[in-house]
């Protein structure tokens, strides 16, 4: 088998947190990368809402938490052993507690905290997985009358929240960080021209906020037609279906999605189809 291969085209990483990594992995399938970071997390310092989680918890008042990202689920414990001086009693709740993971990332942050995991929602690791999960185990945690804590991350999960609810659940949301738009927009302005004047062959999209801020930033510059049609003169990579679902919001379809919604799997299938996938759409707008 050949090695996946980019073949010099040039992508348009939006990754803040992961870029540097992203950037190693597309040069190793013979990209040319151009970063342009587009979101940054602001951590809720001022977290009432967090701490009134942890005194909540500790009266065994909620039935199960469900914890939807790794770096949320960290802030969180840092948050109140900050507040309280420790964690220790945080994490002794929480142990008592059933805890539904979304995903292989806040189940290492769990494993780090010696915190044991009653299910984790499978692949893709969308909220629809996560209701799916939780139906298939409704013979032994009925939803009806349950109090649940919901962890999030950026801006509420309004499909998760509301499918728990229409379960009958009573849902506390548990902010621990937002989303916000990178301090220095100069790098991501410069990718919305690159992508309008046709300078960008493929992007990889590897979160829905991503799509956002892009689409702000563009609207900002007054750019969204140009953008629009430029992203759709390119290949456009999404990690997964909410991502995906983003993206049709904005009236845009990507080409394709990883076997696995990992960053990876993301790279590695996109720099095996992108140059046949250009062609084809550069050949069809011709």
């Amino acid at each position: 088998m050949s090695t996946p291969s980019f073949d010099g085209l040039r992508v348009l990483i939006l990754e803040s947190r992961r870029a540097q990594e992203l950037a190693s992995i597309v040069t190793a399938y013979h990209g040319v990368p151009m970063s342009a970071p587009s979101m940054r997390e602001v951590p809720l310092h001022s977290n009432p809402e967090a701490v009134a989680f942890a005194d909540a918890l500790d009266r065994h008042a909620f039935g199960l938490v469900i914890l939807l990202t790794g770096v949320g689920t960290r802030t969180l414990v840092a948050v109140i052993e900050r507040v309280r001086g420790t964690k220790d009693q945080f994490l002794d709740a929480l142990r008592r507690t059933k805890v539904l993971a979304r995903g292989p990332k806040p189940v290492a942050a769990l494993r780090e905290l010696d915190v044991p995991v009653w299910l984790t929602a499978p692949e893709p690791n969308t909220w629809r997985e996560v209701l799916s999960v939780l139906d298939a185990r409704a013979n032994e945690l009925p939803l009806e009358g349950l109090h649940v804590a919901v962890q999030e991350y950026g801006e509420s999960n309004t499909d998760l929240l509301a499918g728990l609810a229409a379960r009958g659940a009573t849902v506390t949301r548990v902010p621990v960080y937002q989303w916000a738009l990178p301090e220095d927009l100069g790098p991501l302005q410069n990718a919305i021209r690159a992508i309008a004047s046709r300078e960008i062959d493929v992007v990889l999209f590897t979160t829905a906020t991503q799509v956002v801020h892009l689409m702000q930033v563009a609207d900002r510059m007054g750019m969204r037609a140009a953008v629009t049609a430029g992203l759709r003169s390119l290949v456009i990579a999404s990690i997964g279906p909410t991502t995906t679902e983003e993206l049709a919001r904005h009236a845009l379809v990507p080409d394709l999605e990883p076997t696995h919604p990992k960053m990876g799997f993301l790279v590695r299938e996109t720099a095996e189809r992108a140059a046949d996938l250009l062609k084809s759409k550069r050949s069809a707008s011709s």
